[in-house]
């Protein structure tokens, strides 16, 4: 059977106390949706619906190309009635697994287990043992084990309540039957509403064969409700990716202290100190040493690359053996060759670096083009920008930048070239000849500093 997935974000989330709707709040960098929109993806279903309400076009517009069918919950009349405003739009002959846009931890190996236990003639369901069901409703099982129904906290019997296996939410069943079921809803429980749980009742009724399928952990089936949970959801997270790290060989100095908002690809014996964070997709290669208190977001960076500490580096891209930091900063845009240095309180942006060159201290580099084995001297900027234009500064193979320099860009360093400490170099520099700027020194003879009066001294 084709699959669709229905996904149900139309809750308010008053107790976040937030403007934002519940669905939009921020887990790992991404809203809770997105989450959950990922891990639906990776089933490769058919159809994906999300059913909105609250906060409805600030909803949709945080996923502008995701490829959804979007269906309005006008009113909120419970989960039975949120699943009817999507089943429009499936076909009869597709088997629909419903997931919730507040629960982003779920795994797809646990999601394709329960599809894969539904069928034409049969649904399944995701349940939870939990040391205190409270809030949830309980899985109800005659004497041989089999689910009768699913009972909701509210209307649950002292007997009932007593029940430690509850009910996720989550479950696949085939389309058909479930549009079936929904039309015979009935709201008349505590909370007055159309309960998606009451269509397993209808199932056994009717003779359907209802699997239950056990969450491997309770964190998959979590749902967040107030920003403490969120916090909790968030660190479950953090320990989670952080796992998938360490059993894809990296080692971790304390694997608490690492966040991963990326897709991460870590190469052989790779190292990462307390406290980085990396973001959007990030590839270290063999035995890359990142230290503590880095930020990652968008890079590719070579095998045997040192980030020292506190450096931030972005979409750009670091060949093999570049040693970076502490301090540094690596742009947008920006390319290393072999073996570049980018030393303390270095930044680039949009530069591409040639094999073996260095800019180890107090430097700026803004669309540049440095050729190989090149020396940055410190303190050295290129004058990049004259308000309204952006223009590149062309530094050639071998050339030794004196530190202190002004680099008014457009401008060409040739091949070779050195350039004298202290110089602002506004034309170009020739092959193998050295170029400096330098107003004649000067001693102001019978000058003295002005002095304070008796009366300035005193205050």
């Amino acid at each position: 059977m084709k699959l669709a997935v229905v996904i149900l974000a139309a809750g308010q989330g008053k107790r976040m106390k937030s403007d934002l709707p519940k669905v939009l709040q921020p887990l790992a960098g991404h809203p809770l949706l997105g989450h959950v929109v990922s891990r639906a993806r990776a089933l490769g279903p058919a159809s994906l619906h999300v059913v909105y309400g609250h906060g409805g076009e600030q909803v949709r517009a945080a996923f502008p190309d995701a490829g959804i069918a979007w269906a309005l919950q006008a009113e909120q009349l419970g989960t039975g009635h949120a699943v009817m405003q999507a089943m429009p739009n499936v076909a009869d002959d597709e088997l629909v697994l419903v997931l919730y846009g507040d629960v982003p931890l779920i795994r797809a190996e646990t999601l394709r287990q329960l599809i894969d236990a539904a069928g034409p003639k049969a649904m399944s369901l995701l349940t939870v043992l939990l040391a205190d069901a409270s809030g949830y409703g309980r899985i109800v099982r005659n004497g041989r084990g089999v689910i009768q129904k699913i009972v909701e906290q509210k209307d649950a019997t002292k007997a009932q309540l007593r029940i430690r296996e509850g009910n996720s939410g989550i479950i696949a069943v085939p389309a058909k039957l479930l549009k079936k079921w929904l039309g015979k809803l009935k709201n008349s429980n505590a909370q007055r509403e159309y309960y998606l749980t009451d269509v397993i009742a209808m199932a056994v009724k009717d003779k359907i064969k209802v699997t239950p399928i056990v969450a491997p952990t309770v964190a998959e089936v979590l749902g967040v409700n107030d920003k403490v949970q969120l916090a909790e959801l968030e660190a479950l997270h953090r320990a989670e990716r952080a796992r998938d790290l360490m059993l894809a060989g990296a080692t971790l100095a304390d694997p608490a202290r690492i966040d991963v908002r990326a897709q991460v690809s870590v190469g052989r014996d790779v190292f990462i100190d307390a406290n980085v964070l990396l973001e959007g997709r990030v590839t270290l290669g063999d035995r890359v040493r990142i230290g503590p208190n880095v930020v990652l977001r968008d890079v590719v960076i070579g095998d045997d690359c040192v980030i020292h500490p506190n450096s931030v580096l972005e979409q750009s891209e670091l060949g093999a053996g570049c040693l970076i930091g502490p301090y540094a900063r690596v742009r947008p845009g920006s390319k290393l060759g072999r073996g570049v240095h980018v030393g303390n309180f270095v930044e680039l942006k949009k530069t591409v670096v040639g094999d073996g060159s260095k800019a180890n201290h107090l430097t700026y580099l803004g669309d540049a083009v440095v050729g190989q084995g090149v020396n940055i001297g410190a303190g050295t900027i290129t004058c990049n920008y004259d308000g309204v234009n952006k223009s590149t500064t062309t530094i050639e193979d071998g050339a030794f930048i004196g530190s202190g320099n002004m680099l008014v860009a457009p401008v060409r360093i040739g091949r070779d070239a050195t350039t004298g400490a202290g110089s602002t170099i506004t034309k170009e520099a020739p092959d193998g000849r050295l170029t400096l700027t330098r107003a004649k020194q000067m001693t102001i003879e019978g000058w003295k500093r002005p002095q304070k009066s008796d009366k300035e001294k005193s205050k």
